[in-house]
């Protein structure tokens, strides 16, 4: 088989510095700043209209930022047009062209590249292999499956040997099962590749699933840039903790690093609220429950969830909590059974109580 690392064999450098973009007087990009390490996958993570996708498409040369730099490789490329900047991108439209065969698709920027007829057919030959369609090398977009057509966009995206992938949405078209099984491939290739990749995502498992980093993206700029681990078990700021995963917001006392809560004691994590009343952000699985009837904590409903379930109970003060037990254990918390409820020793952030 070919080569199918980058030209460089390692990614390249990616480097967003001070993107401002705006649309009338909203500030789609606001000073945002982003590097991405050679051969390293980023995931933008937000809501709608946070500036994720503009941010992709600065990058990609789809849109030019008002101000700020863009460089890859250690060349600005702020001003150089989309087809000249070696990107290889992948839509949540599959974007096949319908007349061509799978084969065809993923020779055709090879084509426009003057490569050679042997040496289209051998690169796209190794592209549908690695993504694993080989069989399908024949067949029309009408053909294949909504999973198989994004493979082959894949493959005609890798098929250039692009300095970088740039991935805007591309399983939300996708059923649930068939995108679990095609995020697991593209952290595949991509791995296997090594191309420098930029991943726009709405879904945060999607993100937390594929990407070595994860930006939690609010109002144009980064909130977080972290690994997955450390965005879920450290976030920084009350958006991101509310963004990322499901949190409980309760009332709790903070005090020397750590806060008095549902009956627990949990450390504080930096940047939260050190003393007085707070709300502490806690995790489902950061909550112990057992039952008991002088508990002060009344159960509302349980949920199966295959590998885990969560029960949401409500306590005497009347806060909702959700936590999370082992999915065997959902039917020993029917609704209307008293229990008690404990914080874990997880470290937690704190905001200043309203």
């Amino acid at each position: 088989m070919t080569s199918m690392t980058s030209t460089d064999g390692q990614g390249v450098a990616v480097q967003l510095t001070g993107l401002r973009r705006t649309y009338g007087a909203l500030n789609a990009l606001d000073h945002f700043t982003l590097h991405i390490a050679p051969g390293e996958l980023v995931a933008l993570l937000g809501p709608s209209g946070c500036g994720k996708t503009t941010a992709l498409r600065c990058l990609a040369g789809l849109e030019d930022p008002d101000s700020g730099r863009i460089e890859v490789g250690g060349r600005d490329i702020t001003s150089v047009p989309t087809s000249r900047r070696d990107m290889g991108m992948v839509f949540q439209a599959y974007s096949l062209f319908p007349h061509m065969t799978a084969r065809q698709n993923v020779e055709f920027g090879l084509q426009l590249r003057k490569r050679s007829t042997q040496e289209r057919r051998t690169r796209a030959a190794d592209m549908l292999d690695l993504v694993g369609l080989s069989d399908q090398a024949d067949k029309y977009a009408h053909q294949m499956s909504g999973g198989q057509q994004q493979r082959v966009a894949l493959a005609r995206a890798l098929a250039i040997e692009p300095q970088v992938l740039l991935l805007d949405e591309p399983l939300s078209a996708l059923d649930a099962k068939v995108r679990t099984q095609l995020r697991d491939e593209i952290r595949r290739i991509q791995l296997t590749v090594g191309t420098t990749t930029l991943f726009v995502t709405h879904d945060q498992e999607e993100a937390l699933a594929v990407a070595d980093r994860v930006g939690v993206m609010r109002a144009g700029h980064l909130e977080q840039l972290a690994a997955p681990e450390e965005l879920y078990a450290r976030p920084t700021s009350e958006f991101v903790a509310d963004f990322v995963g499901l949190t409980n917001r309760l009332p709790g006392t903070a005090v020397d690093g750590h806060a008095d809560v549902l009956g627990g004691r949990v450390p504080l994590l930096d940047g939260s609220a050190t003393s007085g009343e707070v709300m502490v952000l806690v995790r489902p699985e950061g909550i112990d429950i057992a039952a008991d009837p002088a508990g002060d904590a009344t159960v509302l409903s349980g949920s199966f969830l295959g590998a885990h379930g969560r029960v949401t109970a409500e306590t005497a003060g009347g806060h909702h909590v959700v936590v999370q037990v082992p999915s065997s254990a959902v039917a020993a918390y029917p609704p209307g059974t008293r229990v008690r409820l404990t914080a874990r020793g997880d470290r937690a952030l704190a905001v200043r109580a309203e």
